[in-house]
């Protein structure tokens, strides 16, 4: 299993803006982040399951829209959830 209830709850938990927040932008760059990980260290084990990789390149571009939403709307907000995930430059 990829992503449990409690680690989704730990991760909106760490990453919400306000306290009903469960699907701003850093909360959901934040539960991609954890699935794309997740999928590249599966691929170390299966690197022929390429069904799952079509699913990884789609999170991938999922991700990297919400991050250049976040980059254009509020660049402050863009630099710190970068900083926190440790992604990009």
């Amino acid at each position: 299993m990829a992503l449990t209830k409690d680690r989704k709850t730990e991760l909106i938990g760490s990453y919400k803006t306000h306290d009903a927040d469960t699907g701003s932008p850093e909360v959901q760059v934040a539960i991609l982040s954890e699935r794309i990980n997740y999928l590249t260290e599966h691929f170390k084990t299966h690197a022929k399951d390429h069904h799952s990789r079509r699913g990884l390149l789609m999170l991938i571009g999922k991700r990297r829209g919400l991050l250049e939403y976040l980059r254009v709307r509020a660049p402050e907000r863009y630099r710190v959830i970068i900083d926190k995930l440790g992604i990009r430059r």
